[in-house]
């Protein structure tokens, strides 16, 4: 069956009060589009939100729940997570910048596809995401149905209205980032500092108990 108007109301508020409470993908998208424009934090915001696919899957197969409790499973996935965030830092730091005109980069930046494709690991690989939508989303969850396929519903419309949020989130980044990123040695620190918050979130994850 379909979510009731009731699950409705009562899910979407609270998906999107914690969807903009600051937190590490907040913090990516937020950086990464002042540091590289409006359409490189609107893409990679998009590729965080659809990497919440992948944790409504293994909520609605049970395969999450196993993960949370095995001790060794998470911690392995918190150093995989944490290093791909490490790895994207490194790249940001060595980057030499790139000049913003009219709000577009001027130098080649990376492609689009590849923008996404590290927002959506970034999310993908990123264990607490997975326990908190083992957390979350059973709320929600009502006794007359199916709890599979009302997670995967829940899910889906989490991962919509995250993609609207963190899109907007990018756009308005970018525009901000377009009158700071204008000379190449401020592009370059702009991505040192987006280069920054990377590592520091991927260091987070390692360490997190």
């Amino acid at each position: 069956m379909l979510l009731s108007p009731e699950q409705l109301f009562a899910f979407l508020p609270a998906a999107v009060l914690i969807t903009l409470s600051p937190g590490p993908d907040n913090l990516m998208v937020l950086s990464l589009g002042i540091a590289r424009g409006r359409r490189a934090g609107m893409v990679f915001g998009l590729g965080c939100a659809l990497g919440c696919l992948s944790h409504t899957a293994l909520a609605a197969l049970g395969i999450g729940a196993l993960l949370a409790a095995s001790p060794l499973a998470l911690q392995a996935l918190k150093l995989l997570g944490g290093g791909y965030l490490l790895w994207l830092g490194w790249q940001a730091l060595h980057s030499a910048g790139s000049t913003l005109q009219g709000g577009q980069p001027a130098e080649p930046v990376p492609s689009l596809w590849r923008l996404f494709g590290k927002g959506l690991c970034a999310n993908a690989v990123n264990p607490k995401v997975i326990l908190f939508f083992l957390a979350f989303l059973p709320q929600f969850i009502s006794s007359s149905g199916s709890a599979g396929w009302q997670t995967l519903q829940l899910g889906v419309l989490f991962t919509l209205q995250a993609a609207l949020l963190f899109a907007s989130l990018g756009y308005f980044a970018g525009h901000a980032g377009s009158w700071l990123n204008t000379s190449p040695r401020r592009g370059m620190w702009l991505d040192r500092l987006a280069g920054t918050v990377f590592i520091a979130l991927g260091l987070r994850l390692m360490v997190a108990r």
